[in-house]
Parts: C-alpha cells; structure tokens; sequence
C-alpha cells in the first residue's frame, strides 16, 4: 500500500457519497481491517458509512476452485486430501484472512476446513509498515483520526490481532482456552447456551483448519433475515458478560459473523483472538456498567476513573465529572435507537482521554466486544432498552466478583 492508495483509503471511508466495499478489498487485508475497525467508530463516522462498511465483515473474495486445492498442497502436501471421503473445493465461508470449505472424513464426521489465503501474513507485514509511517501524515489532513488513541496505538492494535488470526495454530488454542474456562465454571454459572466444535488437531496447522461443522446459521445471516429474535441476545449477553466480567478473558472478535446459532447453541467462531483485561479494569469496568444501568452517572464517572492505568484527581476529576454529567444527560431510559451505547461508549472513553486518563490496551478489546453487540441489538430491536433489560445479569455478576 503507497501513499496514494493509503489516502484513497482514508477518502473513501470518510469523503466518498459512500465507502467503495471493492476498492478497499482490492488494496489488500490491512486495508479491509482499517475499514472494519472504522466500521465500529461511529463517533467519527455517520451510522450509514458505518454499516457500509460493516460488509466488509462478510463480504470478501474467495479464490477459484482451482486455486483453493493447490493452496491446501502448497501448504500440507499433495496427499493431504486422502485423510477425507470427500471435500469441496467451493468454499460456502469466506473472510478477510480465509475461507472455509465443507468436507467428510473417511471415518463420516462433517467437518470445516479452514484454510489462509496466500502469502497474506508477508504482504500484511509490509504494508502495515508502511502504513505505520504514513498515518502520521494522515493526521494531519484528517485531525479527527486523532480520536480516543493516537493512530499509531490502532495500527498495533490491528497487527496484534491479524498476526494471530492468521496462524490458525492460535484458533485452535483460543478455543482450548474458552473451553477449559467453560468447563471450570460451568457448576457455578449457567453456561448451558454455549457449545464448542471439535477441533482435529491432527489435521490442522498454521495454515489449515479442521473443525467440526456446525450447520446453523451465523447471527448476522439472521439478522440479515430479521430472524434473530431479541431474547437470544440478551443471552448471548449473559454469556459473554460471564466471560468478560466475570474471568477478564473472551472471544476477543464477537462480531455476528463469528457466531453460529444453532437449536438455541451459540457456537464461537475465529477464536484466534482472545481478548483479556487485568483484574482492576475488569473490576472497575463492570462496576461502570452497574452504576450506569442504574443511571448513577457521578458513579460510573469515579469507575471509569479508577479503571484506567492512570488516574486523573483534584480539579481535572472535578472537571471530568461535570462533563461526563453533561455527555449522559440524554442517556436515562433511552432505548438503543435513541442513543447508541456504542457511540455513547467511545465519546466516554474520548472524554477521559482527553481529561488527562490512560487505558491499558486491553480497553479496545473490551470497547470492540461492546459494539459488535451493540450492534446486533439496533438490527434486531431498536425499541430495546438495553441497560435495563440487562440488570438481572447484572446481579448474577456481582456474586461471581464480589
């Protein structure tokens, strides 16, 4: 990615009638992550642009049949395919770093292989490089980029995750760790919901995949269809709020696309990412949360304060607090149409930011997780209440922390 093509980028995202999905696919993976992470920043964005660019969680290329077989060679030898009765070379997934394909053991199990796309993990090295250098450029044509971190912190952020997404060594290991939390917690919290696939290991390596299929669909494709109905994300709620609050450690990239719903089982998909929070942000984070579904804003004020690696007091608290009061004056009994709790989550973090606090790096996984299911509730019920209608959660969390 060059200069021209990096602020072709930034144009489109920001300036064009609307995002060009094409344009930004064909610059390459660091272009579609930008364009995804832009994609939940709609405190710098309107929520058209970001929805545009929301297809680019699902709408990606797939390689030619053809070029799919000889890729699984390349990678894991020309006799791989003989360990399977049957595999199809059309994939029926595809994604910014793979695609999946449906295949049959010999021994009958249905199963998924995943497979890397071709030398991504070398061309996203470089033009991350490149960009690196370039967005101290960018904020100076677009001093908006500025935001809640400085641009240089995203694009860290953006390479920690890829980098691991594209070893898919790391996915299965995500899902061992999920699993072993699940099975450690499962006797004192209600985890009854969550299901995990098999994965053969054995077949699997840093380029390939193999896991059990599950046939149901993902929750964007639901949405898609205005069938996910609203009690099940409030109990996908109650699951990843268990993760995140409860142990500091979940699916760190819950978006729609990564989660199948199947006989009321949510299935998490592209574990590669898990994201994690040390203990006083966990803490203070979700005692954020339980003064703010109590509408106690001088509360959630002091948490987000006592949340962050360096604190603010005296007359910037005094400050902060004032504004923060005057950031959620509109909040109270708001339903998620009204008032985005996403857009709400990033001028609170912006406020404390620029209020003089600093947040470990483990805030963007938690902020992220939060607007991927955000999100989800504005497609499925807009008329929601969302804060409300999770106190019940609420409760059973602050028995688990204490």
């Amino acid at each position: 990615m060059n200069i021209f093509s990096f602020f072709r980028l930034l144009h489109t995202i920001y300036a064009d009638p609307e995002p060009d999905i094409e344009y930004i696919q064909s610059l390459g993976l660091l272009a579609v992550k930008i364009g995804q992470v832009f994609a939940l920043r709609p405190d710098f964005l309107d929520d058209q642009r970001c929805r545009v660019l929301g297809r680019l969680y699902s709408n990606t290329t797939s390689l030619p049949p053809e070029d799919s077989l000889a890729l699984i060679a390349s990678y894991a030898g020309s006799t791989y395919l003989e360990n399977f009765a049957s595999f199809n070379p059309q994939p029926f997934a595809s994604a910014s770093i793979g695609q999946v394909h449906r295949a049959v053991l010999k021994t009958g199990e249905q199963v998924a292989v995943k497979i890397v796309k071709k030398e991504y993990a070398k061309n996203f090295r470089r033009d991350a490089a490149s960009v690196r250098r370039l967005f101290q450029c960018a904020i100076f044509f677009y001093p908006r980029l500025r935001g809640v971190a400085n641009p240089v912190s995203l694009l860290r952020e953006i390479e920690k995750m890829t980098l691991s997404e594209l070893d898919l060594r790391n996915e299965a290991a995500g899902a061992r760790e999920l699993k072993s939390l699940y099975e450690a917690s499962k006797d004192r919290f209600d985890l009854s919901h969550l299901k995990f696939r098999r994965v053969y290991e054995e077949l699997s390596s840093e380029n390939i995949l193999v896991t059990e299929y599950a046939d149901g669909p993902t929750l964007d494709q639901l949405l898609t269809r205005g069938e996910l109905d609203y009690d099940s994300l409030l109990e996908l709620f109650h699951v990843h709020g268990f993760f995140m609050f409860a142990l500091g450690i979940f699916h760190g990239d819950i978006h729609p696309g990564n989660l199948v719903l199947k006989d009321g089982n949510f299935y998490f998909l592209d574990t590669g990412y898990i994201g994690r929070v040390p203990e006083r942000m966990r803490k203070n984070l979700f005692y954020f949360f339980e003064a703010l579904s109590a509408y106690d804003y001088a509360a959630s004020a002091r948490c987000l304060n006592a949340m962050a690696d360096r604190s603010i007091t005296g007359r910037a608290l005094a400050d902060f607090e004032k504004k923060f009061l005057a950031l959620y004056a509109d909040f109270t009994g708001k339903t998620v149409s009204q008032v985005s709790l996403t857009k709400k989550m990033m001028q609170t973090i912006r406020l404390g930011v620029l209020s003089g606090m600093h947040f470990d790096e483990g805030m963007f996984d938690i902020i992220k997780s939060l607007m991927y299911l955000d999100g989800m509730v504005i497609r499925a019920n807009p008329d929601a209440v969302l804060l409300q209608d999770m106190r019940p959660f609420i409760g059973e969390f602050k028995g688990l922390i204490g």
